[in-house]
């Protein structure tokens, strides 16, 4: 599971390691991080970026020293390296906006670093939340705002709020890019093991595995031990999208709109999901559910039943995918 060898099960665009997009940036996640003259902690430190901070990655590379659960270093610019832990790999993609949307609504992806959700449109010191890159949220309409910018109005499915999102912002995900995966397998041919001394999860058809990544899962807190609970369970719920929120934020709580691809496994809402707040995976660090890079979140979510149809925002059925939850 070390070095290289991690890596052969990935898809091209699942690879860190993979050559990058000429346009690739960062965006820093924690509130601060450092960028030294060489790929390690050792090294002479250059500069500090603190949070929301972008910048162009143009390299990647593997570090030779701690930590080794993670070792994947990023080139920042030219002016030196960044642990990747802390770096969420962005883009800036514009939109054409779509203003006529199905009675439904529609499900969007933040294309850009981060962008601002408003709670009235074209009035920008009304911030409610900051939506981040590759989050998933559903979109009622469109408007346009006093500013004469067109929003998407995006509804809030946890309280049922609702925000003001610039609809460049936002591409409207196509149905198509939803489909199930293999679905010429049989469901009970498929099956997911969660290894978490390993801090992996592998896919597996006809007991063949066809995809792993590297994953996130429940960890020790100050606040107490947060477990992803070992053994046999069942994705039978579903959600393309979710504002997760629970705790107090100064004691470890957490307030996450637009977390996406949401396969859920147990009754009390342990789950598969992508993760924007670090990029920090193999080690446990969650509180209980299976964190992982989107673009991988995204696969489980596609491949695994129930398939939630494209204009629906969950799916619930009594059977779904296996898995197995290994200690």
């Amino acid at each position: 599971m070390s070095g290289l060898g991690l890596f052969s099960l990935f898809g091209p665009h699942l690879n860190p390691l993979m050559n990058l997009f000429s346009d690739q940036q960062g965006r820093v996640i924690y509130e601060t991080i450092s960028t030294y003259k060489k790929p390690t902690f050792n090294s002479e430190r250059v500069r500090i970026h603190w949070k929301d901070a972008v910048f162009p990655i143009t390299g990647v590379m593997l570090g030779k020293d701690e930590p080794l659960h993670n070792r994947i270093w990023y080139k920042i610019g030219t002016e030196g390296y960044a642990h990747s832990g802390g770096i969420q790999p962005v883009r800036t993609e514009i939109n054409p906006v779509i203003y006529d949307l199905p009675p439904e609504g529609a499900l969007g992806e933040v294309t850009v670093p981060y962008t601002d959700a408003l709670w009235t449109p074209g009035e920008h010191y009304h911030v409610a939340y900051r939506f981040y890159f590759e989050t998933t949220h559903w979109i009622k309409d469109s408007y346009v705002g006093t500013d004469g910018i067109p929003y998407y109005h995006i509804l809030e499915d946890k309280w049922d709020l609702e925000y003001y999102v610039p609809a460049a912002h936002l591409r409207i995900i196509p149905g198509q890019e939803l489909s199930l995966l293999s679905p010429d397998v049989p469901s009970i041919a498929k099956r997911i093991e969660v290894r978490t001394n390993l801090q992996a999860v592998i896919a597996y058809e006809f007991n063949k595995p066809v995809f792993m990544v590297k994953a996130a899962t429940g960890a020790d807190f100050s606040t107490g031990k947060y477990i992803t609970p070992p053994g046999h369970h069942i994705t039978n719920y579903k959600r393309p999208s979710r504002h997760m929120a629970a705790g107090n934020l100064a004691y470890n709580g957490y307030d996450l709109p637009g977390v996406p691809w949401i396969v859920y496994i147990t009754e009390s809402g342990i789950a598969f999901h992508g993760t924007y707040w670090h990029n920090d995976f193999g080690k446990a660090r969650s509180h209980g559910c299976i964190n992982l890079p989107p673009k991988a979140s995204k696969w489980l979510y596609r491949w695994t039943l129930p398939s939630v149809p494209f204009n629906e925002q969950s799916a619930y059925n009594v059977s779904g995918t296996h898995v197995d939850v290994l200690e």
